[in-house]
């Protein structure tokens, strides 16, 4: 199947597992997914964890995230999900500075507590992820301070990058 073609594939099948939801406030959605074509997946989160279907089959399966902590969308931004550059699915809090990993083929997920370089008396969670190929690091914003982080490449640390002024309604990022 051509990639334009499983594109679509994709989003109709999307469509059909999940509904077209659509949030009431354009900047909180209702619905984090990743598109994951070299696979022929779809990574969506869920209130519970993630849930991945399979496109070429009807098989889907639940992923539950360990100690996944998340505050409701009546108190801000979603957490997100991303896809790293081996086709891993990352999963972030949008209340604690933690990431889980989900391996591409056996789907064994992993805990990554993040320290941080700044904020340390704050809670902060990501509600934005995006990893960048150029910078060959997750970057991921903070709704709740409008901050923006650099996450290195074995997500043991966060360094906050200064900007000129907090990032308002910070929920996404959308990779390079």
């Amino acid at each position: 199947m051509s990639n334009g073609k499983l594109a679509v594939a994709m989003t109709f099948f999307l469509a059909a597992c999940i509904g077209a939801a659509h949030s009431e406030e354009p900047r909180a959605p209702e619905v984090r997914y990743q598109i994951d074509s070299a696979r022929n997946r779809i990574w969506v989160l869920t209130g519970d964890g993630v849930m991945l279907y399979d496109v070429t089959t009807p098989k889907k399966m639940a992923i539950s995230l360990p100690d996944w902590v998340v505050v409701d969308k009546a108190y801000g931004c979603l957490p997100d999900l991303a896809l790293g550059p081996k086709g891993e699915a990352v999963v972030t809090s949008n209340v604690v500075p933690t990431l889980w990993t989900i391996h591409p083929e056996t789907l064994a997920v992993t805990v990554h507590p993040l320290a941080l370089d700044a904020d340390t008396d704050k809670d902060v969670g990501f509600s934005g992820l995006a990893y960048s190929a150029e910078h060959g690091a997750f970057f991921a914003v903070s709704y709740a301070h409008g901050s923006l982080w650099r996450i290195d490449p074995l997500f043991t640390r966060a360094r906050k990058i200064d900007l000129s002024e907090p990032v308002r309604t910070a929920c996404g990022l959308k990779p390079e």
